[in-house]
């Protein structure tokens, strides 16, 4: 199992992830406190606070996940 962390700015950004990971093979999991919905379902994702950085949980062999995901990966600012 692996985790990184996802922010979106936009409902479009939402939807753009959405169908990048269901292009993916494995299990993703979006997580936020007590919260967990499967990634892949656009309604679970668009049903998550989003204001902030979400956890995703995968389980997954396919090599490309962090770079098809890059674009949706929180980096935080470091000064």
């Amino acid at each position: 199992m692996h985790k990184v962390y996802v922010k979106f700015d936009s409902v479009e950004q939402i939807t753009k992830f959405v169908n990048v990971i269901n292009r993916m093979d494995g299990n993703f999991d979006l997580g936020c406190g007590q919260r967990t919905v499967d990634a892949k379902s656009l309604v679970g994702v668009m049903a998550m606070d989003f204001s902030g950085p979400i956890q995703l949980r995968y389980d997954s062999d396919d090599k490309r996940v962090v770079e098809m995901l890059s674009p949706f990966i929180y980096r935080a600012n470091v000064a």
